[in-house]
């Protein structure tokens, strides 16, 4: 498997299943073919797309995810697979039934894990953490004092420092660009749930009734920094106004496709979190008491290569 991020959005296209393949008829270029089995995500973002029922079934038979557009093109909806994992039902229940301290301590595995990695964004980009190593040993199971959304004040005003920054899905400035990151990360982080048996849907912390996907909002805060820091370059170098165009969207996902290091090997963050995931799930059946998650204070969470053009 490639696991490939797949984005039609430059020109109208037909999409079909052949012998284990998706079919491209893009309008004015030569017909592609890939392995169903190939595809991690596929965003339907053209206006003028054509699919049929077959690839929605194949791409979820085989483990993928499909993303489809609003009129801006950015992701709107998402299509997971329905089962992942042989002992689905099992892991299912017991992550019904877990604890609230067992809820509570994943959770604050997953904080401390996002505040020192937005402390290294600020490090490379800024030359200063703003003090939020400081907080990372204050943050409490459950993180009843909300030390996340403290390091979060501090981290996005020092990130877009003189930039007005603020936030949000609706504003139409560099959100654009971090909505478009987040949603194809939430998409990787929801596949690698769907594979580990669990359900996307049962979240740890995250309880918001418009939400489908709790779980992997919970379990992608670690990675969210990796599209900040591909947002602040665009920003950096196109300003907050730039049409997401094919170039840009391929900058925004390249930190999702390439090589990091983590358990002495170089794997790719498919490969990470799909053992992310595993672990959450023998955390919640009494396996293991933590979850595995890399150490972003060491070389683990840092690039070690660029994989290839991927879309």
């Amino acid at each position: 498997m490639r696991n490939r991020i797949l984005d039609i959005s430059q020109e109208g296209a037909g999409l079909s299943v052949k012998h284990s393949n998706l079919e491209i008829r893009p309008a004015s270029s030569e017909e592609t073919r890939l392995p169903l089995g190939d595809i991690a995500v596929l965003i339907l973002a053209h206006p003028a797309i054509h699919i049929t029922q077959a690839v929605l079934a194949g791409i979820g038979g085989a483990g993928g995810i499909v993303l489809t557009c609003d009129s801006a093109r950015l992701p709107s909806a998402m299509q997971i697979p329905m089962v992942g994992h042989h002992v689905q039902g099992e892991r299912v229940a017991a992550q019904a039934a877990a604890s609230i301290p067992t809820r509570k301590r994943v959770w604050k595995q997953i904080v401390r894990a996002k505040i020192v990695h937005q402390a290294q964004v600020l490090d490379d980009l800024r030359g200063v953490d703003m003090g939020l190593l400081n907080l990372v040993s204050k943050v409490r199971s459950g993180d009843p004092d909300n030390l996340e959304a403290t390091a979060a004040r501090r981290y996005w005003q020092a990130l877009f420092e003189g930039a007005g920054f603020r936030r949000s899905r609706e504003i139409p400035d560099v959100n654009r660009y971090l909505n478009y990151g987040y949603a194809v990360l939430r998409a990787l982080v929801a596949r690698a749930i769907c594979s580990a048996g669990l359900l996307p849907s049962l979240g740890l912390h995250h309880h918001n009734k418009y939400d489908p996907f709790p779980l992997a909002d919970d379990l992608m805060e670690p990675w969210r920094p990796l599209v900040d820091h591909a947002a602040w370059h665009m920003n950096d170098q196109h300003g907050p106004d730039a049409p997401l165009g094919p170039e840009l969207k391929s900058a925004l996902v390249a930190p999702l496709l390439r090589r990091y290091r983590f358990e002495s090997e170089d794997r790719t963050l498919f490969d990470i979190l799909s053992r992310v995931a595993a672990s959450l799930a023998a955390t919640l059946m009494g396996e293991r008491k933590d979850l595995l998650l890399p150490n972003f204070r060491s070389n683990c969470a840092k690039p070690v290569a660029a994989s290839g053009p991927n879309q």
